[in-house]
């Protein structure tokens, strides 16, 4: 019986939704999973096991115990530890913990009968996950998501990581076609499509459109340069100009907080627009629920599912064209696209929403009807669960 075990770098993390919906989807379709995280969740949930945060005993038991067991597995996944890194001292010394970390898995796994490992994003994570399976003899697949993941150091190590996978699962086409330029063609067979999906029977219930009055514009992510909230702030303050009303909320935090608060100071804005943090899952989607629009300014992206998530309840969207954004977002269908860094596009398409209300609810029709055709939850899971059966999907 095939008992599936996923491994993210921290399954509790808000931006991780997606992951914990994946492994709901799989188990309501009765494939066996268990859940592991790198990091340490709240200590009131029990979702996932964790490798960081045990007591330097658990890490000495694993690794004692896991080179009586097999001393040439040990000894070669010790060996892939060392190889599979950035150069430098600082990498070599990081690959070892992560070998650590890899044994302490390979002995939950082995007490879980886990036969099939699982990692979400390219990351260190994924490289624990490589290394275990390496000592634990099962086959290993990972799922791809943004551009990122084939950037310094994770870029260096991903045409490794896609050969020595049995399966690479990619949350766009654009991400697919990343993965296919770094390897030879006779890996591309194992590289398949599956979205991140949503479950529309969980989300809020939308809020009527606004007939008058301000817009309610909403942004939801991380406060960092890649965002793209500076370049926003600064259309935003040129439609203000032209006494087009909105407010704006601003969902997320990071370490570019401080700087798009002053921005915002500095293009008087601040009686337009509200930051209110980080938020829990369920406040964020009921957040977006009330709002009219949403805004993704990105100059760097993935497919994010905030996007699927409000296009899923009928906000019409304005983001930019940008990685695996136009699988998702029609131009003029579920919303507007943006050139990225063209900061007139993106005036327009912010002048055209906020102007013109009569497109808002013929916008959310189609973007409600593009994610009930491709983004469901059920529908992803399925395509996971035939590629961990050994199918081989188009």
């Amino acid at each position: 019986m095939t008992r599936v075990a996923y491994l993210v770098s921290d399954y509790h993390a808000p931006s991780h939704t997606f992951v914990r919906r994946e492994i709901a989807a799989l188990r309501a379709l009765e494939v066996d999973v268990v859940a592991y995280s790198v990091q340490r969740g709240n200590s009131a949930s029990a979702a996932a096991e964790h490798l960081l945060g045990r007591s330097p005993f658990a890490y000495l038991a694993a690794l004692v115990s896991n080179l009586c067991a097999g001393p040439g597995r040990f000894i070669s996944a010790w060996w892939l530890a060392t190889r599979h890194r950035a150069p430098g001292v600082r990498a070599l010394i990081w690959s070892q913990f992560h070998f650590v970390e890899a044994m302490l898995l390979a002995r939950l796994m082995h007490r879980a009968r886990v036969t099939h490992l699982h990692s979400h994003f390219a990351n260190s994570g994924a490289t624990v996950a490589l290394i275990a399976s390496r000592y634990a003899r099962i086959p290993w697949s990972l799922t791809l998501h943004g551009i990122s993941e084939t950037d310094y150091p994770a870029g260096m190590l991903l045409a490794d990581k896609i050969e020595r996978s049995t399966f690479v699962a990619c949350a766009s086409f654009f991400m697919r076609a990343q993965a296919m330029r770094i390897v030879a063609q006779h890996h591309w067979a194992k590289m398949s499509v599956v979205r991140c999906g949503v479950d529309l029977a969980s989300l809020p219930q939308p809020a009527p459109h606004s007939e008058d009055g301000p817009a309610r514009i909403i942004c939801v992510g991380r406060l960092s340069p890649e965002k793209g909230y500076l370049g926003l702030l600064d259309a935003l303050a040129a439609i203000a100009a032209e006494d087009l009303e909105f407010e704006l909320l601003i969902v997320g935090d990071g370490p570019l907080a401080g700087e798009v608060r002053a921005k915002a100071s500095e293009m008087g804005l601040c009686d337009r627009v509200d930051f209110v943090g980080a938020l829990p899952e369920s406040e964020t989607l009921a957040a977006i629920a009330q709002a009219d629009i949403l805004v993704l300014p990105s100059l760097m992206e993935g497919l994010p599912v905030v996007l699927v998530e409000a296009m899923a309840m009928g906000r019409p969207v304005l983001a930019s064209r940008v990685a695996g954004i136009p699988e998702l977002v029609e131009q003029g269908g579920g919303g507007y696209l943006f050139t990225p860094s063209d900061q007139s596009d993106l005036l327009r398409g912010l002048r055209m929403l906020i102007s013109d209300r009569s497109h808002w609810q013929g916008m959310g029709l189609a973007g409600r009807t593009k994610v009930e055709e491709e983004f469901q939850i059920q529908r992803s899971g399925l395509r996971m669960k035939r590629l961990f059966d050994g199918e081989k999907l188009s």
